[in-house]
């Protein structure tokens, strides 16, 4: 049982921050996505090439605060937005939770004809300070970058820095072979490189 890469999260305090933040630095627009009721957020959307894409997700002011903490560690976020997680998808995440049990447990979500599952750790924060990624599976025919505009922007790095990069690493490269992903010891955070039709771009 394998991981494939799925998709890039930006956080941010307000989605408008987010955007802006995402569109200066690719120099590119994002289209809306939607709101995660669940979890009381909403996101907008970049389509990638190579089946992917980036969001950017905040805290939804306009609604009902969730009965669990939100996922992407947002309750506690602060500061400016940022490159903040990365998330992989499996064709069965139970299977691969006895595998890698840290990720959380799995919740059920939908947003009108998209359905997936979604591992989601009891507080909120993933594993190696949010340098974990965050496991999915899809359980609709239609993956929800097929719908997004493409606007000529590839991915072709991303670097998972960590101070126990070689401890986490050793967990996910068992079932994850991605070229474009390396790890490497240093403060946590993500940092991802990007083709766009005006040259080299990076997201930290």
């Amino acid at each position: 049982m394998k991981l494939e890469l799925d998709h890039l999260a930006v956080t941010a305090t307000t989605l408008e921050e987010g955007c802006t933040m995402v569109e200066e630095a690719l120099g590119l627009p994002l289209q809306p996505g939607g709101r995660h009721a669940r979890f009381g957020t909403h996101n907008m959307l970049l389509g990638l090439k190579d089946g992917l894409y980036l969001e950017v997700i905040a805290i939804d002011p306009d609604a009902r605060a969730p009965d669990q903490p939100r996922w992407f560690d947002l309750d506690r976020r602060a500061g400016p937005p940022r490159l903040g997680n990365w998330i992989c998808r499996c064709a069965d995440l139970a299977g691969m939770l006895r595998q890698l049990p840290g990720a959380g447990s799995p919740v059920d979500l939908e947003r009108g004809d998209l359905k997936w599952r979604m591992a989601v750790p009891g507080d909120g924060r993933l594993a190696y300070d949010n340098m974990f990624p965050a496991l999915m599976e899809w359980q609709c025919p239609d993956h929800p970058a097929r719908r997004l505009m493409q606007r000529g922007c590839r991915l072709e790095t991303l670097v998972i820095s960590h101070p126990e990069a070689a401890a986490l690493e050793a967990e996910i490269a068992p079932v994850l072979d991605d070229r474009r992903i390396s790890f490497e010891t240093a403060a946590p955070g993500l940092t991802a490189g990007f083709a766009t039709p005006a040259g080299r771009r990076w997201l930290r």
